[in-house]
């Protein structure tokens, strides 16, 4: 009988006639080409379970706008009574449903984006399309809906006796370096998942950390404590929760909003700042996230 080839030799050979293994994982150049060949597939699986989600109620799409609108009328109907009036920003209204509309986007995409190929086996392991086709898809599912909540964000400002200004366009780049960011953490939840089911338990849990920690309901300022003189009684956690991504995007819509205002960011406020930190909680993590759900493209389906 002859041997077979040792596998480093099959491996050798297989390179040089440019053979590559059956279900094996692409080089990253190849793979961002493949998943630019199946965009159409991710942004259509999106529309298709954005139509889907509400078909069956009776409000439909209104729905999409009307959960988070809920939460905060419970949230400021609670925090409006808890805190003192001298504590909450001016147009709290639309401070706390600005928060509230953004934390529902971000945690929408961490929540589905972690179960974006758990619940998807059978399209994973009847057809062949990159992995990463399918948390895209969650994040664009989520920024079609963050688009009818910005819209509805938008008239709450108006009636809240706020003009229109010019800085609304600001909120263009914030919401894109948001999204990038949410599509970063979409794919480390989603490889997270697959090798331990048992992160998704934990998600709830994370996002309520992140829901206390993040200013939603009360500027940044207050939590960290500021005197009569307008200095940081706790600068740690000031510096610490400022770089939270989460509070950085919020901070950076409300600023295009309302404007700056010292009952929003308080007297220490730095757009340069926050506006770095934006970009690279956005580029940094989408990059990051990435090459780590590539790394177990051929893991998928397998486990």
């Amino acid at each position: 009988m002859t041997a077979l080839p040792a596998p480093d030799g099959i491996r050798t050979t297989a390179t040089q006639w440019g053979l590559r293994e059956l279900g094996g994982r692409p080089t990253l150049r190849a793979y961002l080409a493949e998943l630019w060949q199946r965009r159409h597939f991710a942004l259509e699986l999106a529309r298709s379970r954005f139509k889907a989600e509400n078909e069956a109620d009776r409000l439909g799409t209104a729905w999409i706008v009307l959960r988070p609108l809920i939460n905060a009328t419970v949230y400021g109907l609670v925090f409006g009574v808890v805190l003192l009036s001298d504590s909450r920003p001016q147009d709290y209204l639309p401070f706390l449903v600005s928060g509230v509309f953004l934390f529902q986007f971000w945690a929408a995409c961490f929540t589905d984006g972690a179960r974006a190929v758990v619940n998807n086996m059978g399209l994973v392991t009847t057809l062949h399309f990159p992995r990463a086709v399918l948390p895209i898809s969650v994040v664009y599912q989520q920024v079609l809906g963050l688009l009818w909540m910005m819209m509805a964000l938008l008239g709450i400002v108006l009636v809240s006796g706020n003009p229109p200004r010019v800085s609304w366009f600001m909120l263009i780049p914030v919401l894109l370096l948001m999204t990038l960011f949410n599509l970063g953490v979409a794919f480390v939840a989603a490889r997270m998942t697959i090798h331990l089911r048992d992160v998704a338990q934990l998600i709830p849990f994370i996002t309520r950390m992140f829901f206390y920690l993040s200013g939603i309901f009360v500027s940044l300022v207050k939590l960290a404590g500021e005197d009569k003189a307008g200095h940081i009684k706790h600068m740690t956690v000031y510096t610490i929760m400022e770089a939270n991504p989460l509070y950085v995007y919020i901070t950076l819509a409300r600023v295009a909003l309302l404007g700056p205002r010292e009952d929003i960011v308080g007297t220490m406020y730095d757009p340069m700042r926050l506006w770095i930190y934006a970009l690279v909680w956005g580029i940094g993590l989408l990059v990051v996230g990435f090459v780590f759900f590539w790394r177990a493209e051929d893991k998928y389906g397998r486990e």
